[in-house]
C-alpha cells in the first residue's frame, strides 16, 4: 500500500545518495541560471535603451564635444562606452592634420572597444547554454539509475508490484522533471540574451564608421 512517503519529500529521503547528488547539481544549475538571467536581463537591457537613447542625442547635436558630455549621463549603455574611447582617442591626438592616421587611431581605439563590449555583453551567457545542453542529460542519468533501483527491488522483494518499484520510477521521474527545471529557462534565457546581444553588437559595428567621421570632420 503506498503511503505518504511518495511526496516530494519523502522520496528525497529515501533516495539514494547517486539521486541526490543528481538532484543537487541540477539545483545547483538552476539557482545559478536564475542568478544570470536575472543579472544579465537588467544589464542588457539598461545598455540597450541607453545606447539608443544616446544616439538620438548624438544625431540630433553632432557635436563630439556635446555628445561626450551627455554620454557621461548613460554609463550602463555600449553606445556611449564605445563613443568615449574613440573620443579620449581623439583628444590624445597630437597632429590631427594627416586625416588618414588620425582616422586609424580613433578607428583602432573604437575597435578595441567594441570587442570590450561584446566580452563583457557575453559574459556568463554560455553558461545557460551549457546548462541547457547538459541538465536534461544529468536528469536522465537519474532517471536511468532510479530505474535499476527499481529492478533492484524486484530481485530483492521477488515482487513486482507497485509498491516494491514505485520508489525507485518516483525518483527517476523527479531526476527528469528536475533536469528539464534546469533547462527549460536556460534555454530560453539563452536565445532571448542572444537575440538582444546580437542586436546591440549590430548597432555598435554600424555606428562605428560614424563616430570616426563625426571625429575626423570635427573642425
Amino acid at each position: 500500500m503506498l503511503d505518504s512517503r511518495l511526496g516530494i519529500f519523502g522520496l528525497l529521503s529515501d533516495a539514494g545518495p547517486v539521486v541526490l547528488m543528481v538532484l543537487s547539481v541540477l539545483l545547483a544549475f538552476s539557482v545559478i541560471s536564475w542568478a544570470i538571467i536575472a543579472y544579465k536581463f537588467g544589464y542588457v537591457r539598461k545598455s540597450s535603451r541607453e545606447s539608443k537613447a544616446f544616439m538620438d542625442y548624438f544625431f540630433q547635436v553632432y557635436n563630439v564635444d556635446k555628445a561626450f558630455s551627455e554620454s557621461e549621463n548613460y554609463r550602463n549603455g555600449s553606445l556611449p562606452r564605445v563613443f568615449r574611447s574613440g573620443y579620449i582617442e581623439y583628444r590624445a591626438l597630437g597632429d590631427k592634420s594627416d586625416i588618414r592616421q588620425a582616422k586609424a587611431k580613433i578607428a583602432r581605439a573604437i575597435k578595441r572597444e567594441v570587442n570590450a563590449e561584446n566580452k563583457r555583453l557575453s559574459v556568463l551567457v554560455p553558461f545557460l547554454a551549457t546548462v541547457g545542453n547538459t541538465a536534461p542529460f544529468i536528469g536522465l542519468f537519474g532517471t536511468v539509475w532510479g530505474i535499476m533501483n527499481s529492478f533492484h527491488n524486484i530481485g530483492l522483494t521477488q515482487s513486482a508490484s507497485l509498491a516494491a518499484v514505485a520508489p525507485g520510477i518516483s525518483e527517476a521521474l523527479v531526476a527528469t522533471a528536475a533536469g528539464l527545471a534546469a533547462a527549460i529557462p536556460a534555454v530560453i534565457g539563452y536565445n532571448y540574451f542572444t537575440q538582444q546581444i546580437g542586436s546591440i553588437e549590430r548597432d555598435l559595428e554600424e555606428f562605428s564608421p560614424e563616430f570616426v567621421a563625426a571625429f575626423i570632420n570635427e573642425p
